[in-house]
């Protein structure tokens, strides 16, 4: 298991189990649920009842409990990011802690190409960005991103997140579109990127009703990606939460991808680490590809 890491910012994973995870951010303290925390929950009784706000899944729905004093919105920084933190009815937070391990490992892979490179730009894409922690990572490393979503409610909220992390000047393309439709467009334009970020969802919508399942069109948008991956690639970040996408499924279809190219593809979940306690959150599965030269 990988060491316990605590990125410094106004997050913190209080206590998880009975299927539950208890979780300061900012100011406030809130319970979700987290499936797979199936084991006894530390701290007392009181510690858990006494949140801001608590989320339960219905069969149809979400719906949160609040308490008087919770706001729905409110703004953190986590990992040198600033966030915009909003409540949502499917019960995200537009926060991902499990991924800063996944943005420092970037910010110092573009770091050091571009000192090696001097002047030279490098490009990343963000598929699936969702609110943005990759591109504003990859922006604070110094790359130009294009920041790709199906959703124009998240684009729009990861934009806030620049303007609030004071990245909205830096070289970022915020689009709405499909993920494969794009990928697809960008190689017969025979444009090349040196990154490339997918976090996909089991299951999504792109702005126009197009479909994305994820046992069934992953593969299909890999073998896209290969095609844009430049051939001076620096790094392949693919990342999910799928049941049954395991770290070795993830480094398979990552090898696929880099074949023939030369680096390390390495994977594992993606943790959270309890304050405290140590003990670990799996919050999904990663692999991931760097060059050797």
């Amino acid at each position: 298991m990988s060491e316990p890491y605590y990125p410094e910012g106004e997050y913190q994973l209080l206590d998880s189990g009975n299927e539950r995870k208890l979780e300061r951010i900012g100011e406030f303290v809130i319970d979700r649920p987290s499936p797979q925390a199936v084991w006894t929950q530390h701290l007392p009784v009181k510690d858990w009842v006494s949140v801001g706000a608590a989320y339960e899944r219905g069969e149809s729905g979400g719906e949160w409990d609040f308490n008087d004093k919770m706001p729905r919105k409110f703004n953190i920084v986590y990992n040198n990011i600033y966030f915009q933190i909003k409540l949502t009815d499917f019960g995200h937070l537009g926060l991902f802690p499990e991924q800063a391990a996944n943005w420092d490992w970037m910010r110092a892979l573009i770091r050091k190409r571009l000192e090696r490179t001097k002047n030279a730009n490098l490009n990343v894409l963000n598929l699936f960005a969702y609110t943005g922690g990759s591109t504003l990572a990859c922006s604070q490393a110094g790359a130009h991103v294009v920041h790709v979503d199906a959703a124009k409610g998240v684009v729009d909220w990861a934009r806030d997140n620049a303007t609030l992390s004071h990245l909205n000047e830096r070289p970022i393309r915020w689009l709405v579109d499909d993920a494969i439709k794009f990928v697809k467009r960008e190689e017969r334009r025979g444009t090349k990127y040196q990154g490339i970020i997918l976090d996909p969802p089991s299951f999504g919508r792109g702005p126009k009703g197009e479909v994305f399942k994820i046992e069934n069109d992953l593969i299909p948008l890999l073998r896209a990606c290969k095609e844009i991956l430049a051939e001076n690639a620096l790094f392949f970040l693919l990342s999910c939460h799928t049941p049954g996408f395991t770290p070795v499924t993830l480094q398979n279809q990552v090898a696929e991808v880099v074949t023939e190219r030369k680096g390390k593809i390495e994977g594992g979940e993606m943790l959270v680490f309890e304050e405290g306690s140590k003990r670990a959150l799996p919050s999904g599965a990663y692999a991931r590809w760097y060059a050797s030269r």
